[in-house]
């Protein structure tokens, strides 16, 4: 393990909250970034309310999603309706030089820690406002998590079945999918910075980031005048494509033939040659127009088998399959296991928990989880006195004003 890792020397005052952008700092403070979290003092982060809980214990320091959204950073609580500690939040942003939020537009302006008040102390300033539909425009000030954000890009509209209302994704949808391209902003404005001393404000929208997973469907419409309709587990080009029953209580398995070649190997896998001769099926486009009868006719042979030996069967027969896993079988996964995608880091209050390792895998400059998630306001001492070089007399002070929380 290498000692230096690529973000070393990167600093983060990140006053983000939830999931979407803290993920983002997630991924760099696994890289070397110094992530600084700022709690609210009259609130618990959503994420330390959010099941699953450790032992199934309600608690701020059990969540599974603060543990894994969290891992490698420090925490301290501020009241920034105080000034002692709005000059607490400005020495970090001196310090820092990177600022991470996701209040709701104006938020950081009230405190007057928006971008043009902090770029006055740090002229080279990054600062990434974090929100559902961005920092202007007519709907600046709507406030929502995930599901709105997924319901407004579209997804919903696309997701379940023609004869069903709208299901959705699952979960917060864009809370999930957008982290990534909010830490490349993020790794973007910092090469900038290094090569030209200038920071900048980047306005981040998670609807618009999310809408680029729709990519084909607006393609589709633009080019085509056709809008994308839900199908279920249906393809608009390949058939077989599904999700089939398989022996015992909710036991799944995904297939799909994108060719004739896999379709015959998955007819021999079947021990039914007469499917392969069907006209209803020697075609992708014969397959495509009688989808339903085909979908039929395999989740009756599915449904005899084990998920995993069927699984087995058909990779070995070069057909695209899988087994549908659930989130206990994915911590037995022997792939995930290979990888150490879960991994128990030291915690101060349960010893060891465990988290997501990141999946960005650099040969020369891995990245590695040196912390557990932070206790709520458990790294105070350590940021004032060791990050910002307060006196004692200074954090008794903070503590007697009420800012610390």
């Amino acid at each position: 393990m290498v000692e230096e890792k690529p973000l070393s020397g990167v600093r983060i005052c990140d006053f983000s909250w939830a999931m979407a952008a803290p993920m983002a700092t997630r991924i760099l403070a696994d890289f070397g970034a110094i992530v600084v979290r700022i709690e609210p003092h009259n609130r618990y982060d959503a994420a330390r309310t959010q099941p699953p809980f450790l032992n199934n214990q309600q608690g701020a320091e059990n969540s599974a999603m603060w543990s894994n959204c969290d891992a490698g950073k420090l925490s301290i609580v501020l009241d920034l309706s105080r000034p002692s500690a709005r000059r607490v939040a400005i020495d970090l942003v001196r310090w820092a030089g990177v600022v991470m939020e996701s209040f709701s537009p104006g938020t950081m302006r009230k405190w007057e820690l928006d971008y043009e008040s902090l770029r006055r102390v740090r002229p080279d300033l990054i600062m990434l406002g974090s929100s559902l539909m961005g920092q202007d425009g007519p709907m600046k000030d709507y406030a929502g998590w995930g599901y709105m954000g997924a319901a407004m890009a579209g997804f919903h509209q696309v997701t379940g079945w023609p004869d069903r209302d709208p299901s959705g994704p699952f979960h917060s949808y864009t809370d999930y999918v957008v982290p990534r391209m909010t830490a490349m902003a993020l790794l973007a404005a910092l090469d900038h910075r290094r090569r030209t001393g200038e920071g900048q404000y980047i306005d981040f929208s998670q609807v618009e980031a999310a809408i680029h997973f729709l990519a084909p469907a607006y393609l589709d419409y633009a080019v085509n005048g056709r809008a994308m309709a839900p199908m279920g587990n249906r393809d608009l080009n390949f058939a077989p494509h599904g999700v089939y029953p398989c022996a015992g209580d909710d036991r799944w398995i995904a297939i799909v033939c994108e060719t004739d070649a896999q379709w015959r190997a998955l007819c021999a896998a079947m021990g039914a040659p007469e499917l392969e001769r069907d006209p209803r099926f020697d075609s992708m486009a014969a397959r495509l127009a009688h989808a339903e009868e085909l979908d039929r006719t395999l989740s009756r042979w599915t449904a005899t088998l084990d998920q995993y030996q069927a699984e087995a069967m058909l990779q070995a027969a070069a057909v695209p399959a899988s087994a549908v896993q659930n989130s206990a079988e994915l911590t037995r996964d022997p792939q995930l296991a290979h990888r150490r995608h879960f991994v128990q880091v030291k915690h101060p209050l349960h010893e060891t928990i465990y988290v997501e390792c990141n999946p960005i895998r650099l040969s020369q400059t891995p990245a590695s989880i040196e912390r557990a998630a932070p206790t709520l306001g458990g790294d105070a001492q350590r940021v004032l006195a060791e990050i910002l070089g307060y006196r004692e007399e200074q954090i008794t002070q903070l503590a007697a004003d009420g800012a610390l929380g």
